[in-house]
C-alpha cells in the first residue's frame, strides 16, 4: 500500500509555491520524497522558502510572475532547462479581489483572468513537451489545477472575478482532460474550502468570523495543511492514475449545502 501512494523520486513544480496553500501542496511532496521545484512573484521569498524546504527533502526555486505576459512561458523554459521531464505540474498560483457590485472594477477582471486562467492554459501547454516526457500508460504525467468552491457555489463575499475565473479553471480542467487523456496526461482540479492562506486571513484572523466559518462547515474546522497536501499526494500517486477530469472539492462538507 505505501507503494501506491508514493511519490518519491517525482519531479513536480508547485506554482505560487512560497505561501499558503501552494506552500502546503510543496512541504507535503517534499516530506514525501518528491523533487521539488517551487515559483513565485517575489524572489526573495521564493528563494527563502525553497531554502527550508530543502532542510528536509530537495526543493529548489524558480520566481516568475506569472501573471505578466510573458511569465508562464518564461517558467516553462527555465524548468525544461533544468529537468527533462515533469512528472507533476500543480497551477497554483492565483489571485482575488472583492469589492461592491457597482463598483467592482474592470481591472479586476483582467488580473484575474491574467493569472488565475490564462496563466495556467499557457504554462500547461508550454510544458507538454516535459509532461510528455514523463508520461506511461501505467503512470501518467499529472496536471493539477487549483481551483476553489468560490467556482462550485456562490461565494458569500463579493468576489465577482474571483468566482467567475475559478470556474473558469474548472472547465479548462475538463477540456484539457480529454484532450490529453490519449497522451497519458491527466488533468484534474482540487476546489478548497477555507484554509489558512492570505486570500482567507482577512477572515480567519478574526476570531468571531473563523468561528462563524467553522460552524458553517460540516466537518467543524478549517482546512488543515494535510488536508490539501494529502490530495495533492494522491492525485499524483499510482492511486490517482486512473481519474481524469474531476473537480475535488476539499472543503469539509460545505459545498454539500449547494
Amino acid at each position: 500500500m505505501s507503494d501506491l501512494f508514493s511519490v518519491d523520486g517525482k519531479t513536480v513544480l508547485v506554482t505560487g509555491g512560497s505561501r499558503g496553500i501552494g506552500l502546503m501542496i510543496a512541504r507535503g511532496f517534499v516530506a514525501a520524497g518528491a523533487h521539488v521545484i517551487i515559483s513565485s512573484r517575489k524572489a526573495e521569498v521564493c528563494e527563502a522558502v525553497a531554502r527550508e524546504l530543502s532542510g528536509s527533502g530537495r526543493c529548489e526555486a524558480i520566481p516568475v510572475d506569472l501573471g505578466r505576459d510573458g511569465g508562464p512561458q518564461e517558467l516553462a523554459a527555465t524548468v525544461r532547462d533544468r529537468v527533462d521531464r515533469l512528472d507533476v505540474l500543480v497551477n497554483n498560483a492565483g489571485a482575488t479581489w472583492g469589492a461592491p457590485l457597482e463598483s467592482y472594477p474592470q481591472s479586476a477582471f483582467d488580473k484575474l483572468w491574467a493569472v488565475n486562467v490564462k496563466a495556467v492554459f499557457q504554462l500547461t501547454t508550454a510544458l507538454l513537451p516535459a509532461l510528455r516526457a514523463a508520461a506511461g500508460a501505467d503512470n501518467p504525467a499529472r496536471v493539477i489545477n487549483i481551483g476553489s468552491i468560490d467556482g462550485i457555489r456562490v461565494p458569500a463575499m463579493e468576489v465577482y472575478a474571483y468566482s467567475a475565473t475559478k470556474a473558469a479553471v474548472h472547465m479548462l480542467t475538463r477540456s484539457l482532460a480529454h484532450q490529453l487523456a490519449g497522451e497519458r496526461i491527466t488533468v484534474n482540479a482540487i476546489a478548497p474550502g477555507p484554509f489558512e492562506s492570505k486570500m482567507m486571513a482577512f477572515a480567519l484572523d478574526d476570531p468571531g468570523t473563523r468561528a462563524a466559518i467553522e460552524a458553517q462547515v460540516p466537518l467543524g474546522r478549517i482546512g488543515r495543511p494535510e488536508d490539501m497536501a494529502g490530495t495533492a499526494i494522491y492525485l499524483a500517486s499510482r492511486a490517482g492514475a486512473y481519474l481524469t477530469g474531476a473537480v475535488i472539492p476539499v472543503d469539509g462538507g460545505l459545498t454539500t449545502h449547494g
